[in-house]
């Protein structure tokens, strides 16, 4: 079976990630291992045999796919966050990865450690898969490389022993440091709402206007006047339903369609009247409402505002739905190839409007290989261009950093003209998780037969411990100097925690924690620079102590 397994990589490829996957879902007090179990089982398998690995490309294609992907869904996050207090964020993410290389140092001082397995230490410790592929690709550009397969096998082992600790160690500590400091979430998410977190579930009021001190006033105007998050859809006026548009005026006994939070839209119930139990939306007779998908590239990358819904076919969106959240629709939002929006316009209109959406699931399923492949191409150039440091260190972003901050920018952009760089939600998705299963499969099938050599000779131990301390460390430093010195609410930092860490299991465990969305906030905001950081300083480790 193993010589089959030799000579079919592909089928090597395959039962690796069938069965890794399978193993990741298993739970064990609530926390799994997801799809980096996948990495085990490589590392299982080529324990079995030397020659019992994937070729490079499978690794290294899976990798450029990974970070790219993640950077076209995480670039508008990234600088909408730096324009509130993610500047902040992001310093700290940077001074904690700054402590966790001078405890690397010390490490490699105290246990002399080679330079490689240090570097891998790093990179497992903080759990971060682009690290070790940065180190890598350093270690086979280089000419002590070509001597042995063993210094590229190092990188994998002190990664791979560090790797469960960086997880385990993450949630610890946030769970002992959330009871120690009785944290109350759900009290924390009603207090930071000016952060922008997509609501888990948006209402739809019909509300009957009764104060006359807003009466004669016009939407917009009442919105500017207080600030509310919500979106009129319908009012009934004088016996005729039409579009709650800016313009639109409001009456002593007009009926309103309000949709947003239900915090929101209770606020905007007592500003203006009372709760009807006749609701507007359930009158179709004149304005109807369909759910269409937005596949039409002319019409994603561009915000609602330039739409011009309004004007060109008297249509407005009440809801955007972006993967498994409702978003409330403002002027300023840019819709994204695979959103649903739900569009309220007369009936005869409908068709039309869905025509202009594209409205086409199956062309979501079809990925723009031009866009695709420039971006791909940029990123990979750019991973190439050398930065000299001072003492006549060279660094490069590689493979890694060069696709994560050329996508980081293209997903900001959106699009250039008639390139639509963003992707659709689902098709994102996909691509991420089989270029993760690619990268994990072919490292850990590499890496395999000198992981367990490593440990049987001894050391795993200590380099175990070395990883904890490492991981340890950065979760209270996170956690004690974000809370206590910079009042960041709990449920924001624990998701910057798992930002530290890109690692969506610490991600999953804090937002069950906070029961809210304050976490994937926290980790969309840090994730670029906590990746970049560390692709950086991993680089930097290996150059110093391979000297």
């Amino acid at each position: 079976m193993v010589q089959i397994l030799i000579d079919n990589p592909l089928l090597l490829l395959f039962v690796v990630s069938a069965i890794g996957y399978i193993i990741g879902r298993i739970k064990i007090g609530g926390v799994s291992l997801g799809i980096a179990a996948v990495l085990f089982v490589g590392l299982a398998f080529g324990a079995l045999d030397e020659k019992l690995k994937l070729p490079d490309i499978v690794y290294l294609l899976g990798l450029v796919l990974f970070v790219y992907m993640i950077g076209l869904s995480s670039g508008p996050g990234f600088f909408a966050s730096l324009r509130r207090k993610g500047l902040r964020d992001n310093l700290l993410v940077a001074g904690v990865i700054v402590v966790c290389v001078a405890i690397t140092f010390a490490a490699h001082s105290v246990l002399g450690l080679s330079g490689p397995l240090t570097a891998g230490l790093f990179a497992g410790s903080l759990t971060n898969t682009p690290a070790l592929a940065a180190v890598l690709e350093q270690l086979k550009n280089s000419p002590a490389a070509q001597l042995s397969d063993q210094m590229l096998a190092e990188p994998v082992v002190g990664y791979s022993i560090a790797y469960p600790m960086g997880v385990l160690g993450m949630i610890l500590s946030i769970y002992v440091l959330q009871r120690v400091w009785k944290i109350d979430y759900a009290a924390e998410a009603r207090a930071t709402r000016d952060l922008g977190t997509p609501s888990e579930k948006l209402i739809n009021r019909t509300i009957r206007v009764t104060q006359p001190a807003l009466a004669g006033t016009t939407v917009a105007e009442v919105v500017a006047q207080t600030g509310w998050n919500v979106v009129f859809g319908r009012l009934l006026h004088d016996g005729q339903v039409g579009l709650a548009t800016s313009g639109s005026r409001l009456a002593m006994g007009d009926l309103v369609s309000v949709v947003g939070d239900p915090e929101d839209v209770e606020k905007v119930v007592a500003a203006l009247g009372v709760t009807t139990s006749d609701p507007l939306e359930l009158d179709r007779h004149t304005l109807d409402f369909r759910r269409v998908f937005v596949s039409n590239p002319r019409v994603a990358g561009n915000p609602l505002r330039e739409l011009a819904l309004p004007e060109r076919f008297g249509a407005i969106i009440t809801r955007v739905r972006r993967g498994d959240v409702d978003l409330l629709p403002h002027g300023d939002m840019v819709l994204e190839l695979g959103d649903r929006v739900r569009i309220v316009t007369r009936r005869e209109n409908l068709d039309a409007v869905s025509a202009y959406f594209g409205d086409s699931y199956r062309s979501l399923a079809e990925i723009d290989v031009v866009s695709l492949g420039l971006g791909l191409a940029l990123g990979l150039l750019l991973g190439m261009v050398p930065v000299p440091l001072p003492g006549g260190v060279t660094f490069r972003l590689g493979s890694a950093g060069g696709p994560l901050l050329v996508a980081l920018f293209l997903g900001w952009r959106e699009r250039t003209g008639p390139i639509v760089w963003s992707l659709p939600y689902s098709a994102n998705l996909t691509l991420r998780q089989f270029g993760l299963i690619l990268f994990l499969a072919g490292v850990g099938t590499r890496s395999g037969y000198s992981f367990v050599n490593t440990l049987s000779q001894g050391g795993g131990i200590t380099i175990f411990l070395a990883g904890a301390l490492i991981t340890c460390v950065a979760a209270l430093c996170m956690l004690f100097i974000g809370y206590k010195l910079l009042k960041i609410p709990m449920g924001l930092l624990i998701g910057m925690l798992a930002g530290l860490q890109t690692q969506p299991a610490v991600l999953g465990f804090a937002s069950e924690q906070a029961g809210n969305d304050l976490p994937n906030v926290g980790y969309a905001t840090v994730y670029p620079i906590a990746t970049i950081g560390k692709i950086f300083a991993v680089q930097i480790i290996l150059s110093l102590l391979s000297r």
